[in-house]
């Protein structure tokens, strides 16, 4: 009955049925994830058809999952079993830039870089940037409320939406937020939609905030011996007060395996790399990039400078990016995202070494260390089930560390289904209560992403 109901209301080629290609998007980057088969994928073109297919799944009690490129690093996206998965990469139109009111309007199929490129012809500037910029999309970002390495200025995602044309889970096709610069009607029903990790709504178009070209950046790298040591560098940096426009950390085992992959030859000197830029202009950014040596000095850096080689940074920040698929060649990822106040990362970082240390498991470290963003990677043989059992307890370990330093149990990935026991803990039942009202309000039947972000059966 729903293939029927679907054949009825879309054109043919929006139907994806061959086994093959459905399996291929099943699931996203989270290799820990379960997953399940689809019935069928769905292809739309337009905010129209996604409507459609929304009023199909209603009618048929079908679970609706939406999957943008599939990037994803929390099993948000992964099919449940006879679930419809909406994919929107077939929604790529950039509508509208205006430079004047500095906001552009794109589908959610539209990926990261390519607005950012069209953004720049313009002389204007989208800032948020996660490290799969190249390849997520504007739709995905949404989801998950993405950040990324200038985030620790700029902020992420949500800072950046102004509205959404959304299918509610009662199948209205509805328009949020507004296109002025300041606007407080009703509830911020667009802020509640961006990182619902598609559990509220489908978003069909995204109007997003813009800003000037920035200034060059000045980029300042340093080495330290251990993640602790880099860590305080960090903290110094956000106790002097100065404001990067990135501050990442990258260490040993992440620029061996980007070695191995692309022969970069980062690995030889370091054991820990911070990479600090700032976007000041002129003296000022001469007076921030030398406050940020100093701190990565006095924090005991083996190494400090500012770089005068702009090729030479830009390689660095690409190794930072490339790091996440270097190490899945490797073997699969468990992947942590939690975010912990700036001067609690030193300790962070501590106890990361320790969970690595108590349970035998090879954890590499990447970071948006600027903002308290850390991402340990934990790295298991394929196959291995006591490497997967130890990993697990090393990632509810990391977890734990988190929350009891003031942090959470996510930054920026989501919640998706790795992260959901963490979130219960962290909001306590009233406020997952309070969560469960508003999913109950928006999707009454529960077909949309269904037992995503909050497990099944949580007590509301």
């Amino acid at each position: 009955m729903l293939i029927d109901d679907l054949a009825a209301v879309l054109p043919a080629d929006r139907l994806v049925r061959d086994p093959d290609v459905v399996a291929g998007f099943a699931h996203d980057e989270a290799e820990w994830a379960p997953y399940a088969r689809p019935a069928v994928v769905v292809r739309p073109h337009t905010a129209e058809e996604v409507q459609a297919v929304v009023k199909a799944c209603l009618r048929t009690r079908t679970p609706l999952v939406t999957r943008g490129a599939g990037t994803g690093l929390s099993g948000g996206a992964n099919a449940v079993d006879g679930c419809v998965v909406l994919v929107t990469d077939r929604l790529t139109a950039v509508k509208e830039i205006n430079e004047r009111e500095r906001y552009a309007v794109v589908e959610p199929g539209v990926v990261n870089d390519d607005l950012r490129a069209a953004c720049a012809e313009r002389g204007l500037w989208y800032p948020p940037d996660p490290a799969s910029s190249p390849w997520s999309t504007i739709g995905g970002n949404v989801a998950t409320n993405a950040g990324g390495v200038c985030c620790v200025k700029y902020g992420v995602t949500r800072d950046y939406v102004l509205g959404l044309q959304v299918v509610t889970g009662t199948g209205e096709l509805v328009r949020l937020g507004r296109r002025t610069a300041k606007g407080v009607a009703g509830y911020d029903l667009t802020g509640l939609m961006v990182g619902s990790e598609g559990t509220l709504g489908v978003v069909t178009e995204v109007t997003v905030r813009l800003r000037p070209a920035r200034a060059a950046e000045r980029t300042v790298a340093g080495y330290f011996d251990t993640t602790v040591d880099a860590g305080r560098a960090a903290a110094a940096v956000a106790a002097q007060g100065v404001l990067p426009s990135a501050l990442e950390l990258v260490d040993r085992h992440c620029l061996a395996a980007v070695d191995q992959w692309k022969n970069m030859g980062l690995s030889a000197d370091a054991n820990v790399v911070l990479l600090a830029r700032t976007d000041a202009p002129g003296a000022l950014g001469e007076h921030e990039a030398a406050e940020i040596l100093d701190c990565f000095e006095q924090a005991g850096a083996t190494w400090a400078a500012q770089s005068t080689d702009q090729a030479e940074a830009d390689a660095l920040f690409a190794a930072r990016r490339l790091a996440y698929p270097a190490l899945e060649r490797l073997g699969p990822l468990l992947t942590e995202d939690v975010c912990v106040p700036t001067q609690a990362v030193p300790e962070m970082l501590a106890r990361i070494d320790a969970a690595a240390r108590r349970h035998g498991v090879h954890i590499a470290n990447v970071a948006h260390i600027g903002d308290g963003n850390l991402h340990p990677l934990l790295v298991t043989p394929a196959g291995d089930d006591t490497a997967r059992k130890n990993a697990q307890a090393a990632f509810d370990d990391i977890i734990a560390g988190a929350l009891d330093l003031g942090g959470t149990v996510t930054g920026e990935h989501g919640v998706g289904l790795l992260k959901q026991p963490g979130l219960v803990r962290e909001l306590g039942p009233e406020v997952v209560a309070m969560h469960r009202a508003v999913k109950k309000a928006l999707d009454p039947q529960n077909i949309l992403n269904p037992g995503k972000v909050f497990p099944e059966g949580t007590p509301a």
